[in-house]
């Protein structure tokens, strides 16, 4: 497994500088998170920029994946809107494409995978109507993930509709495919007590493709620097290593950019040293 860190976490910096930045201080993997400035599909330039991002990650010997998080990419006024289970089909419709140009970008860099959530359910409907909508985009997706050849880490998030590594079991019940994975978050496991985490990250298995860490406390969907949580990273670092898991641990601390460089070299001093151990 690899060190990485998401961009997210650096949104003031060019994303070929943090590419840098993370090289300089060891990480070998980068979580960049598509937004304003960074592989926008609203950029003429994208491509360019695309191209120039896969030539900075060659030369430093850095991996990659395609994060769709940002906030106010798709809506300036409401936080990660449109979703895959949007009310309005048009809406929908605008996820769909937006994650079929990001699976274009990963297709670009030679991405690990593209990472996606299902969004927030909004409106007053049941399950059953919101797993259709979240289906009928998924299915989509899918298809065209596969053509690109492409793999997709889905990624469980607290307060949307898929939420719980329980919830997105459910959802491989009504669809499934060889490039539809799983990104894994440990906060969130411990967010919303799915403990141990090392048994859930079993029991992700092979299926996992993406992972993000960070510290957090029990009921508190707040990303924290290690230390200022309540989680035990050794046991958590060595499940991953029963797994063999080859992919990136990508630190994802979306609110410390004002400090980007500072918080970036403090988790790789944390996590660096758990990975010599194990």
């Amino acid at each position: 497994m690899l060190l990485g860190y998401n961009t997210n976490g650096l949104a003031h910096h060019d994303p070929i500088d943090a590419v840098d930045l993370l090289a300089d201080i060891g990480y070998r993997s980068v979580a960049i998170t598509i937004d304003h400035g960074v592989l926008s599909p609203r950029d003429d330039r994208c491509l360019e920029q695309a191209h120039r991002l896969r030539d900075a990650l060659q030369a430093r010997g850095m991996r990659s994946v395609i994060e769709t998080g940002a906030r106010f990419l798709l809506d300036a006024r409401e936080k990660h809107e449109p979703t895959l289970v949007s009310a309005d089909p048009s809406g929908r419709a605008r996820r769909v494409e937006f994650l079929r140009h990001a699976i274009d970008m990963a297709r670009e860099l030679g991405a690990d995978c593209m990472s996606f959530w299902s969004g927030r359910l909004r409106d007053e409907v049941g399950a059953g109507i919101a797993l259709d909508r979240l289906a009928g985009g998924l299915r989509q997706v899918i298809d065209y993930a596969a053509d690109q050849d492409v793999m997709l880490g889905f990624e469980p998030e607290p307060g949307m509709f898929i939420d719980t590594t329980a919830s997105f079991e459910r959802l491989l019940q009504w669809i499934d495919a060889p490039h539809f994975c799983l990104t894994l978050d440990v906060g969130h496991l411990y967010c919303l007590h799915e403990v141990p985490i090392a048994d859930y990250i079993t029991r992700g298995g092979e299926r996992i493709v993406n992972v993000h860490i960070e510290d957090m406390r029990a009921g508190v969907h707040e990303h924290l620097m290690f230390g200022e949580g309540e989680m035990s990273f050794p046991p958590i670092i060595e499940a991953f290593r029963q797994i063999d898991y080859r992919g990136g641990l990508h630190v994802e601390l979306s609110r410390h950019s004002h400090e980007g460089p500072t918080a970036a070299r403090r988790a790789y001093e944390f996590l660096s040293p758990l990975m010599g151990e194990v």
